[in-house]
C-alpha cells in the first residue's frame, strides 16, 4: 500500500492533539471526594463507525451520577459541536469544576471562554492518562458495545438518531451497578 501511495480509512491517531498555543489546566481531581451531582463534569469525544466513514461523538457526563448532560454528534472534529453541547449543558446546571483531557478543542478559546465565563474550575487531564476520566471511556464502551457496534449506522442522521435513544435509554432506564442499581437520572436528579 505504501509503495503505491494508499492508506487505509480509519481514525488516525492523535486526532485530538492540542494546539501548542493553547494552555494547559493542571488535573484537579487527584484526591477529590465527589459526593453530588454537578461538583464535576467531564467531557470527552469519541469516533463513531459507520458504514462509510465514521463521525465524532462528544458527551459531557455528571461524574457523581454519570448521567450524561449533554451530547452532539459531528463528521469533522471542529471545535464547534463541542461548544454547542457545552452551551446546551450550561444552559441547564454549572459544575463546580469541569475535567477534560488536553485536546484542541477543549483548549480552545471558545471552549474555556465558556467555562470561565460561567466562572467554572477547569481541570485538564495529564497527556496520555486515559484513566483521569475513566468514566467517559466506561460510558463510550458501553455505547459503543451495546448501541453502535450492534446497529451498525449507514449514516450521519441515523447515527444522531440511534445514539440519542440510546443515551435516553442510558439515562433514565439503564441501572448501574456502581449506582446500587439506579439509574443515572435518580440518582442526578434525586428520586
Amino acid at each position: 500500500m505504501r509503495w503505491m501511495g494508499l492508506e487505509a480509512l480509519y481514525p488516525k491517531p492523535r486526532l485530538s492533539r492540542r494546539d501548542a498555543e493553547h494552555r494547559v489546566y493542571p488535573y484537579l481531581l487527584g484526591d477529590l471526594r465527589i459526593d453530588r451531582p454537578d461538583q464535576v463534569w467531564c467531557a470527552d469525544i469519541t469516533y463513531v463507525p459507520m458504514r462509510r466513514g465514521w463521525a465524532y461523538l462528544m458527551a459531557i457526563l455528571d461524574w457523581f451520577s454519570r448521567y450524561v448532560l449533554s451530547w452532539e454528534l459531528s463528521v469533522t472534529l471542529d471545535v464547534s459541536f463541542c461548544v454547542t453541547a457545552l452551551e446546551w449543558a450550561l444552559s441547564r446546571a454549572q459544575p463546580e469544576i469541569f475535567n477534560s483531557d488536553q485536546g484542541s478543542q477543549f483548549t480552545s478559546q471558545a471552549y474555556i471562554g465558556l467555562l470561565e465565563g460561567a466562572g467554572v474550575r477547569i481541570s485538564m487531564d495529564s497527556k496520555g492518562r486515559a484513566f483521569d476520566n475513566i468514566f467517559t471511556e466506561r460510558l463510550w464502551r458501553t455505547v459503543k458495545y451495546e448501541d453502535i457496534y450492534i446497529k451498525g449506522y449507514t449514516t450521519p442522521r441515523e447515527t444522531r438518531l440511534g445514539i440519542g435513544k440510546y443515551l435516553e435509554f442510558y439515562n433514565d432506564r439503564r441501572v448501574h451497578q456502581a449506582l446500587a442499581y439506579r439509574t443515572p437520572a435518580e440518582v442526578h436528579f434525586g428520586y
